[in-house]
């Protein structure tokens, strides 16, 4: 199963709930009777789909809760169909494949102080860190922007787990079109405080921009997508060294793209360079990478690639393959 773990786990939906204007939560217990595997605060999902498609979800309960998964999803208009089938198809008593957690966005458990920086649906990782920090006695703050109250998601529960007044701060660009000073929230910041965010690539790359000079350890970013665009301008080709097949990449193909159309099975997830699954060695080329997973020294050395949305900067790119 493309994306998933030779051993899945089983899941069986028991609720679903609105949770704002083209968002629902989703929670899961296990359909086996087997104990669900543990996860930790900032972890994932991948859950499988008809297709093939498989989608990475935060999971926002508390790590605590050992017997069921909780997921949120935004309705994406203009998405790439997994979204839509999470709000069209599944019922409650469904049956669906899940990869075991893991966890790319980990929590600093002892941290000084937690600060959250959240944009839209980005904030689901947060509420298992909220929840996780306060049954540690730990202090964090939230920055949650959307686009309006009906569609900011989790509002009733965040007002529950604020530890003191004002520890979140609603920002709405309906109103007067209000925006987060990212600036102003980190240069408020404590010297020791923790500082994560999570939300469209915009918001990410102000943060990033306006948290350069704070200790790199303590900054904290997840992304939707790649801050690059998928390389889809083709005009390449792919050798699979195992196999010996060759395969053109042409205009608005990705790698990835070009492997599904000739079923050749390989890993992926997200499909926007973010979750490593589709990592791939690279024998001979050079890549043109487009993802935000491999580090600058893994770039460099051009050893692997994310196929999902990198390219090539030589004629021909020769996979692990």
């Amino acid at each position: 199963m493309a994306g998933m773990t030779e051993h899945p786990v089983s899941l069986r939906l028991v609720q679903i709930r609105l949770e704002a204007q083209d968002i629902a939560s989703y929670e899961f217990h296990s359909a086996d009777e087997r104990p669900l595997p543990p996860f930790t605060a900032g972890a994932h999902i991948d859950l499988a789909m008809p297709g093939g498609m498989v989608r990475s979800y935060s999971l926002v309960n508390s790590p605590s809760d050992g017997g069921r998964y909780v997921v949120a999803v935004r309705r994406e208009a203009d998405g790439k169909g997994g979204s839509a089938w999470m709000h069209s198809t599944p019922r409650v008593g469904a049956l669906l494949a899940s990869s075991t957690p893991a966890n790319d966005f980990a929590l600093d458990e002892d941290a000084a102080e937690s600060i959250f920086i959240a944009g839209g649906i980005g904030v689901t990782p947060f509420m298992a860190m909220a929840r996780r920090l306060n049954a540690l006695g730990k202090p964090w703050r939230m920055h949650y922007a959307a686009r309006s109250p009906e569609t900011a998601a989790f509002v009733h529960d965040l007002s529950g787990l604020a530890q003191t007044p004002g520890a979140v701060e609603w920002c709405f660009s309906s109103v007067a079109g209000k925006r987060l000073d990212l600036a102003a929230i980190v240069q408020a910041a404590p010297v020791q405080a923790h500082l994560y965010c999570c939300g469209p690539a915009g918001m990410i790359d102000a943060f990033l921009q306006a948290s350069a000079n704070r200790p790199a350890d303590r900054i904290h970013t997840e992304r939707f997508g790649a801050a690059a665009e998928a390389a889809t301008e083709g005009g390449f080709e792919v050798v699979l060294k195992k196999s010996g097949r060759c395969f053109p990449v042409l205009a608005g193909k990705t790698i990835l793209d070009t492997l599904l159309d000739n079923a050749v099975d390989v890993q992926y997830a997200c499909m926007a360079g973010v979750c490593g699954t589709c990592q791939t060695g690279v024998l001979q080329g050079t890549p043109d990478h487009r993802d935000d997973y491999l580090t600058d020294e893994e770039k460099q050395s051009n050893k692997t690639i994310m196929i999902c949305c990198s390219g090539a900067r030589t004629k021909s790119l020769t996979l692990d393959l």
